[in-house]
């Protein structure tokens, strides 16, 4: 008999195809989160699981779910995870590194761009028919991307591929992580390591890839804010909770910095009201990583780590190395 998995909610046919060769499957079929009672009472019977981003994985989840091995999430990030009860009940959990990187790079200078230009709001004022002919001196003045400063928090795999892209402008790169990226990632992304209070001063755009955790909760709040340039912009494409955002939405309604582009937002997608009254921020509903091909490329990945977990191999993605396969 083929093991029975989970599969949260909708994702490609595709998944499903190569995951049926291997799996019975119960399917949520609909593009919606199961409630967590739900959730729980169809992982009680399953030995694996593909989840994402709106699946919270933890002890209540778990809790009757003793045949469980593996949960595979498809994204990067795994803050749905409480990972320390995912290891304690014995199951591996991975996730979709790598695959993302240079669509959710593109995403952050897409609202790098975005918010510099003002390009959302010139859209809507000439979709109104307020625009009444060019002017030499108008109130659309943004700011130079070129040879500006681009300032990276949290420098992983995708910090890399947004710091690449800004050779094209002629940029300096600056960053700040924990520890310093060898040598040769730095020459290849032309970028130089800085504290963290240089990162804040003297970014002209900053750009936030850090992975969640309580420990990064507000990462960015009033006093970061208040570092940084009054002409500066911050770009949030990691995850939402890094920055406090009724902190931001101060900064941004008194002009205390320039703009912001968002795709991350605390308590999404009930995000804080007040930034829609602002026309200095550039906001989209968490779509870092959404091109098909991308987004099928992490839904295989997912099924990878799960196929592999369940035949007793390592998954290629494992997150808690000490959970080894049956």
């Amino acid at each position: 008999m083929k093991p029975k998995i989970l599969v949260t909610r909708a994702i490609f046919p595709e998944t499903i195809e190569r995951l049926s060769q291997h799996c019975e499957i119960d399917y949520n079929d609909r593009d919606a989160a199961l409630p967590a009672d739900q959730l729980a009472a169809r992982l009680s019977d399953k030995v694996g699981a593909i989840t994402l981003l709106s699946d919270r994985i933890d002890a209540t989840a778990l809790a009757g779910a003793s045949g469980l091995k593996a949960v595979c999430n498809v994204a990067v990030g795994y803050n749905n995870f409480d990972l320390a009860a995912i290891t304690q009940a014995g199951v591996m959990a991975t996730n979709t590194p790598g695959v993302l990187n240079d669509t959710t790079a593109d995403t952050a200078w897409a609202l790098l761009l975005a918010t510099a230009r003002r390009i959302v709001s010139a859209d809507k004022w000439v979709r109104a028919g307020q625009w009444q002919g060019w002017k030499f001196h108008d109130d659309w003045f943004g700011n130079d991307v070129h040879h500006a400063t681009l300032g990276i928090l949290g420098m992983g795999r995708i910090g890399q591929a947004v710091a690449r892209r800004a050779a094209g402008f002629d940029m300096r790169v600056i960053y700040h992580n924990r520890s310093p990226l060898p040598a040769d990632i730095e020459q290849a992304c032309k970028a130089t390591r800085v504290d963290k209070e240089a990162l804040l001063r003297e970014s002209d755009f900053l750009v936030l890839l850090l992975p969640y955790s309580p420990a990064a909760h507000h990462t960015i709040g009033a006093a970061e804010l208040a570092q940084m340039k009054p002409s500066a912009h911050l770009i949030n494409i990691a995850r939402g909770g890094i920055v406090d955002d009724s902190a931001l939405i101060e900064a941004l309604r008194q002009k205390r910095i320039a703009g912001a582009g968002l795709d991350v937002f605390e308590n999404e997608p009930a995000l804080d009201p007040r930034y829609f009254a602002l026309d200095n921020v550039v906001l989209t509903p968490h779509i870092g990583s959404s091109t098909r091909a991308t987004r099928l490329a992490m839904a295989m990945l997912a099924a990878d780590n799960l196929i592999a977990a369940l035949a007793g191999k390592r998954p290629p993605n494992l997150l808690n190395p000490d959970v080894l396969p049956a």
